[in-house]
């Protein structure tokens, strides 16, 4: 059996089996380079060269939560809170009912428009989310609203959105890595509108989403009130307020500056840098406790970045075995040149590989050199090749449990411990938008 797919398959059991996902990856990297047959040496090597290679992601990580936690010391956040509870607390039993549902309504709609604007407007990646999620959870509590239809908003707009927009995250995605690396690969992708290409797979997340709303997630669900910390009393300072607002501002300028001049430096580890500073040279964090509340910001987001990393090391891994390729040429050698069969293998095998790494943008230039010639040799349109690689590449990244997609809900929703990262972020959003995708893909690659 292909080393490939043992490994992820070990990781995801250990993984649903509550082993943590930083042992489940690197358990699985093991059984995966020793199943190989290159040897324990060659494994911990290849290994330790893709650590190296997430020290960046990390950082930016790291620097991420160090900004969000500066804006939250700024109340904003908790003023936000404040008015939401305000609007459904001051009612007649009636009216208090009305304003229940539609504060349900506008909060997953901010939430989702937040996730879309995080890969472009102010492009934060999710950041936003451990900010802005635990002073929202008491209202989500007192709506008796479910997490799991929270986790699965929040991850439509992370990832449909780079996945069909060529703005921001998604220009990076779309435009440098998809087209990119099949040009590179010898396909000719001039004249092709991206957009139109990806909207196929796109309607497929929006399925998914329309069927977590509506169906899966619209009954209500209890959770016990836990104190996460006392924002009743926190006194909230105007100035704080609009200096919050102006390093945001900060933040999403230099970023699509960065992004427009095509530097090889990080926009996102500039960008938050950028907007730390504001926050200490007008005094809103006071000099004497910034160490503190940085250092407070980096742990919440420490431990996206380490599994970011060591997800980064299992790929590494997954590389060095060579595998991949003989999953590809296996599954093709299965279909032969039925079309339907072969378009279906190549996005199974693109979420098996996601699913592993956790990363879409990872995945890409891995399969990209091997799917091209495929689609070619079984007539595939260059419309049909493009939509076929950008499904099967974010495929997977919804339902990861090394996913920053899963991993960045989960940061949120867990903050009074009653949000399972498996159960509550992982399953749902794996059922809800890799299903679906895998469907649209497949439609995609039938009528382009």
């Amino acid at each position: 059996m292909n080393a490939v797919l043992i490994a992820v398959l070990v990781m995801l059991v250990l993984s649903v089996l509550r082993v943590h996902v930083v042992l489940s990856l690197f358990i699985g990297a093991l059984v995966g380079g020793l199943l190989s047959g290159i040897g324990l040496d060659a494994t911990m090597v290849a290994f330790q060269e893709g650590l190296s290679g997430g020290a960046k992601i990390a950082l930016s990580y790291a620097l991420l939560g160090a900004f969000a936690m500066a804006v939250a010391s700024s109340g904003l956040p908790t003023l936000l809170a404040r008015s939401i509870m305000k609007r459904i607390g001051q009612e007649s039993e009636s009216a208090n009912r009305r304003a229940e549902y539609a504060t349900k309504w506008l909060m997953i709609a901010g939430l989702l428009a937040m996730a879309i604007m995080s890969q472009n407007l102010i492009p934060v990646h999710i950041a936003f989310i451990p900010l802005i999620i635990p002073p929202l959870l008491t209202i989500m509590n007192k709506l008796r609203l479910d997490r799991r239809l929270v986790a699965c908003v929040l991850t439509f707009g992370l990832v449909t959105t780079y996945m069909w927009v060529p703005v921001g995250f998604g220009s990076i995605f779309l435009n440098e890595i998809l087209l990119g690396n099949i040009n590179k690969a010898g396909l000719d992708t001039a004249g092709i509108n991206i957009m139109k290409v990806m909207a196929i797979p796109a309607l497929g997340m929006v399925a998914g989403l329309l069927i977590a709303v509506f169906f899966s997630y619209r009954k209500r669900r209890d959770y016990d009130d836990i104190v996460i910390s006392d924002h009743n009393n926190e006194v909230i300072s105007k100035y704080k307020i609009w200096v919050a607002v102006v390093a945001i501002v900060v933040t999403f300028v230099v970023q699509v500056f960065m992004q427009a001049k095509e530097t090889d430096a990080d926009p996102l580890l500039i960008g938050a840098l950028a907007g730390l500073a504001v926050f200490i040279l007008t005094g809103a964090v006071n000099w004497h406790e910034a160490d503190d509340v940085f250092s407070s910001g980096m742990r919440m987001m420490a431990l996206i970045g380490f599994i970011m990393i060591t997800a980064q090391g299992f790929a590494s891994v997954m590389t060095a075995t060579g595998e991949v390729e003989t999953l590809v040429d296996a599954s093709a050698q299965m279909f032969g040149s039925n079309k339907a069969a072969g378009a279906a293998a190549m996005l199974i095998v693109g979420l098996v590989v996601t699913m592993g790494i956790g990363s879409s943008f990872s995945t890409l230039p891995i399969i990209t050199t091997i799917y091209v010639p495929l689609c070619l040799a079984l007539g595939f349109s260059p419309a049909a090749t493009v939509a076929i690689i950008g499904a099967a590449g974010a495929l997977g990244d919804a339902g990861s449990p090394a996913s920053d997609s899963t991993l960045g809900p989960t940061s949120g929703l867990n903050a009074d411990g009653q949000h399972d990262h498996i159960r509550d972020s992982v399953i749902p959003t794996f059922l809800h938008y890799n299903l679906p995708l895998l469907v649209s893909g497949w439609i995609a690659a039938m009528v382009l």
